[in-house]
């Protein structure tokens, strides 16, 4: 039953969320009254805002605890990940400004749907009940279809918002029905409640709620053969949409996919840890070979997404000892995915999108800052050391041999050589081929180039002092368990 809120006390663990939301509003109604030169104010007010929730979350104002009759909690798990999430959000909102201004696409909406997308990420992380998932899951989806469907002009664009609509919504209709099963089956929407009635209950309609919840969970992600819908809308959407779409929720998926599995799932761990061991390893084989033959640099990264879903799940399938990695390896993939594509809006213009590897060809001629950095995304994202990415590779690596899976660990280095090849050619192309044709100089937007500048360096940076960071997971899942 839903406990009625008796004073203000009642919702302080809710308040980077409340503070999102009243200013989501508040910018919706400034809009109104500016014009479309004066519209960067409704822009900055809302990375302002998300930086505020994020200091909010980092610095425990509101402490943490339980609200809303259960249905949301506020633990370090949700802190780590909020704080995760403002922070690639707001990056995104940077990457978006100048890009979408250029093209005139831009309209005081975007920002208000980047927020109430951002809240539906938040309450996802959050949430403690199926019900709270399930608003937070949709919140953030409804938001991510209006988006990608920003340049309404674009045929690709309308294309790539009906199948994300399409088939979101099979998704979403895959993991309701999934919960809705365990729901019969424990007779409750709490999570704790289900956990200890899943104990010692292998019920075939339990299992099979957690059956159709893993594959909503894969849907949501990407993970093979789940993932149809992946290179059309990264490729189809707006560079600087795609941006958005695909660093932060990662982030919550995450968080739906612990609380989900694990705070609700935990007893029946032996039966989705196998099956997310399964979709790690067709997502490693299916993402590194599909990007393979790539000349599009966005479906590249679209299916590069594809096979880093597959060290996510890899880490998640060491069950309770993975999920500090898993972790761990969200945050890595949501701060570098944001480079990657941020590459791709700091060298293209209006009427240059700079979508295909062809057009980094010279790039270290014509700006040599920007072809180290673009260096720097790449070499993290192939998890060659320092950089950040070799570090959380190796955190689920180690994750899935702790969990008795070697075979899954070889098949991840396996294809972990095998993607590197993909990356390396786009540094081949930036520092040893000619430029084809004429090429658009890259953007002069100072903001955007420090932006990617400071997101490609972090990359490094995080890399030689990655432990604190691996730490605050571990603290995270160490609370959780005590």
């Amino acid at each position: 039953m839903i406990m009625p809120v008796r004073s203000a006390a009642d919702l302080m663990p809710l308040l980077p969320e409340l503070v999102l939301v009243i200013g989501a509003f508040a910018l919706l109604m400034l809009d109104l009254f500016l014009d479309d030169r004066r519209r960067v104010v409704t822009h900055v007010c809302a990375i302002g805002l998300l930086l505020v929730a994020g200091l909010m979350v980092a610095m425990g104002v509101g402490g943490q605890g339980t609200v809303l009759g259960g249905m949301f909690v506020r633990d370090t798990t949700a802190d780590v990940l909020k704080v995760g999430i403002a922070i690639v959000s707001a990056i995104s909102m940077v990457y978006a400004w100048p890009y979408l201004r250029e093209r005139g696409l831009y309209k005081g909406e975007v920002a208000v749907l980047m927020l109430f997308a951002t809240l539906g990420m938040m309450l996802m992380v959050s949430a403690n009940s199926l019900v709270m998932v399930y608003v937070g899951l949709e919140m953030l989806a409804l938001c991510s279809y209006a988006l990608v469907v920003t340049d309404r002009d674009s045929p690709i664009a309308s294309e790539a918002g009906i199948k994300y609509f399409v088939l979101g919504a099979l998704a979403s209709g895959l993991l309701l029905y999934g919960m809705s099963l365990v729901y019969g089956a424990t007779g409750s929407l709490d999570l704790a409640t289900i956990s200890a009635a899943a104990e010692g209950n292998s019920s075939t309609m339990l299992v099979t709620g957690i059956v159709f919840m893993v594959a909503g969970i894969a849907f949501k992600f990407g993970a093979a053969p789940f993932h149809m819908w992946l290179p059309d809308v990264y490729h189809g959407a707006p560079t600087a949409i795609t941006i958005f779409i695909a660093a932060a929720p990662s982030l919550a998926s995450f968080g739906m996919a612990y609380r989900l599995l694990q705070e609700a799932g935990g007893p029946l761990s032996g039966h989705w840890q196998l099956m997310l061991g399964g979709l790690a390893a067709i997502s490693l084989v299916i993402g590194n070979l599909s990007a393979l033959v790539q000349t599009n640099i966005k479906r590249m990264l679209a299916y590069s997404t594809v096979s880093h879903v597959g060290f996510l799940f890899m880490g998640l399938a060491g069950g309770e000892s993975g999920m500090a990695a898993a972790m761990f390896y969200a945050l890595n993939y949501a701060l570098t995915t944001a480079a990657g594509f941020g590459a791709v809006v700091v060298l293209s213009r209006k009427g240059f999108e700079a979508d295909r590897i062809e057009d980094f060809k010279g790039l270290n001629a014509r700006s040599p800052f920007l072809a180290l950095m673009v260096l720097f995304v790449m070499a993290s994202l192939a998890g060659v050391p320092p950089f950040l990415g070799f570090w959380a590779k190796l955190a689920v690596l180690q994750a899935a041999l702790e969990g008795g899976m070697m075979w899954l660990a070889i098949v991840g280095i396996v294809f972990t050589v095998i993607g590197a090849f993909y990356y390396l050619r786009v540094i081949k192309a930036m520092y040893f081929d000619e430029p084809a044709g004429d090429v658009p100089a890259p953007s002069t937007h100072r903001p955007l180039r420090w932006t990617f500048g400071l997101n490609a360096l972090a990359l490094l940076v995080l890399g030689l002092g990655w432990s604190p960071i691996m730490a605050w997971c571990q603290q995270a899942f160490e609370v959780a368990a005590g």
